[in-house]
């Protein structure tokens, strides 16, 4: 844009040498109609004519120069708001990328830390399933409450076991250590799960352990 002002500032002096001319000619004109005399009388209306015709010829000269200043002007607009348009989109880019980075960061955490908790839950289970009828009640029962506000608090983030027994054989939810003979599912089948898999939100966090019907 260094050009364009250049170019303005030059059209500016140019203005100021033909407001000088257009004084000299008009101080012209008027020594000599004083020392024309009678020949003022006689070529008056040709000065006249010249006068208005140098007149025009400059009012057209300046117009065609203030168009090109107004068109210098709104190039530099388009310009600057082309600028800010590329600036905001750019802006708008680097905000969802932030959102999205922290996003990630923090599934990545939450998986990192559910999956620590998951062995423990595996052993309340194993607790809890080992615990016979004589011995339910009192230190079971409170061990028994202390597990499901543990699985009560993980299903409230987004924590949910995996179906898997009675359900087709997914790879992608399921992890088959063995193959057995059942009467009960037909092949492909989970007929047996070993190690109960979980989901937080829409990834696995682990999968389930399971034995498939061949």
């Amino acid at each position: 844009m260094a050009d364009k002002e250049k170019e303005v500032l030059e059209e500016e002096l140019e203005d100021m040498e033909e407001n000088g001319e257009e004084e000299k000619g008009e101080q012209t004109v008027e020594a000599g109609g004083e020392d024309g005399g009678q020949e003022e009388a006689d070529e008056g209306s040709g000065e006249k004519g010249s006068a208005e015709s140098f007149k025009d010829k400059r009012a057209e000269k300046k117009k065609a120069k203030a168009d090109k200043k107004q068109e210098a002007f709104k190039e530099k607009i388009e310009e600057l708001e082309d600028r800010v348009k590329r600036q905001m989109a750019e802006f708008d880019n680097f905000r969802k990328r932030t959102e999205k980075e922290k996003s990630q960061m923090f599934e990545t955490g939450a998986k990192s830390v559910i999956e620590k908790i998951l062995p423990v839950v595996d052993n309340f289970e194993r607790g809890l399933a080992a615990v016979t009828e004589e011995e339910k009640g009192g230190f079971a029962d409170g061990m028994n409450m202390i597990y499901k506000q543990l699985m009560t608090e993980l299903e409230s983030i987004g924590v949910k076991p995996i179906e898997a027994v009675g359900q087709e054989f997914d790879p992608d939810f399921h992890n088959a250590v063995m193959q057995v003979e059942s009467e009960e599912y037909e092949s492909g089948i989970v007929a047996q799960e070993l190690q109960k898999g979980y989901t937080y939100r829409d990834s696995v966090v682990r999968h389930s352990m399971v034995a498939v019907v061949n």
